[in-house]
């Protein structure tokens, strides 16, 4: 099995070099075209269903074509199954956060931020995902190779493949704690519909996450770091059937502590049918591992030309 795991990162990288070229029923051009229907997909058995990730756009498109997701009748309050890229791009790893829209920091707040610039110039160093700290919430939105929404009795559950994370959100009508006791990654957050559209609520974020990465290195030093939160952030997202096959998020970011303004970002994710959620953990081993062999030599290659 974890000869079959390593292959399959493996996989990965190699669809990840093609560039953004079509489908084009002509001989592939290398580093232009990206694979199709001709890569197969595997799963763990009969009556099993691959990962979002274990299959390429083309396979997620067809499965969309098959599942009629732009005709098909739904229900306007059901935002269940499983969900993945974009209308524009199947294989995103989670929704953008447009950070053109991002305010200003406070004093605090750019403190914040200029302690999560990386050391170094080919990396992020400090970035919490190194040592396998949660991504937390919203980050986990914001990358995630796939997200499920699963309704139970008084709450919808919200699984995250990178991680193996969830977060529970409320239905049964209790309010937010107003002073939450103790900090949460993923924080504590209660839904319920307005019209068409399913609000969610949340407070008592634990600080040490990033709201998500700032790979646009917008800062004099030109490193990347990350959009910091204190444990005050307030966070609302409106979830929008659109149609069968595509769900419209708004997320709207509070932390006056941090921000002189609220943070509002909408995106269109897509969804993803005949896949199920599976298991993607951080590993500590295998992180340590990997920086070993990978990383740390690089960063001293690097060095070493300067």
């Amino acid at each position: 099995m974890r000869n079959l795991a390593t292959s399959s990162l493996v996989l990965f990288a190699a669809l990840a070099a093609f560039g953004p070229g079509a489908f084009a029923q002509q001989p592939p051009r290398p580093g232009i075209d990206k694979p199709g229907l001709e890569v197969p997909v595997i799963t763990p058995g009969p009556g099993w269903k691959t990962c979002p990730r274990c299959k390429n756009e083309a396979r997620a498109a067809a499965d969309r074509e098959q599942a009629k997701v732009d005709t098909r009748q739904f229900d306007k309050h059901d935002i269940t199954g499983v969900w993945s890229g974009t209308p524009m791009n199947l294989d995103d790893n989670g929704s953008t956060f447009d950070v053109s829209k991002l305010p200003s920091f406070t004093p605090y707040g750019q403190k914040l931020y200029d302690a999560t610039l990386s050391d170094s110039p080919e990396w992020s160093s400090k970035d919490p995902m190194n040592i396998c700290d949660p991504l937390g919430y919203p980050r986990s939105f914001a990358y995630n190779y796939g997200i499920e929404f699963a309704k139970l009795p008084g709450r919808l559950v919200e699984f995250f493949e990178w991680g193996h994370y969830w977060r529970d959100i409320w239905t049964d009508g209790r309010k937010l704690p107003p002073n939450p006791p103790i900090p949460r990654f993923y924080g504590y957050a209660v839904g319920r519909w307005e019209g068409d559209t399913f609000v969610v609520e949340s407070n008592g974020y634990d600080d040490r996450s990033w709201i998500v990465a700032d790979n646009s290195r917008r800062n004099p030093q030109k490193r990347v770091g990350g959009f910091p939160h204190s444990d005050e952030m307030q966070i609302r997202e409106e979830y929008k059937r659109v149609n069968y096959g595509l769900l419209q998020v708004t997320i709207t970011i509070t932390d006056p502590k941090v921000y002189a303004a609220p943070w509002s970002t909408t995106d269109v994710i897509a969804l993803n049918p005949n896949s199920e959620i599976a298991e993607h953990l951080c590993v500590t081993s295998d992180a340590i591992s990997y920086n070993d062999q990978n990383n740390l030599p690089a960063l001293s290659g690097a060095q070493k030309q300067k």
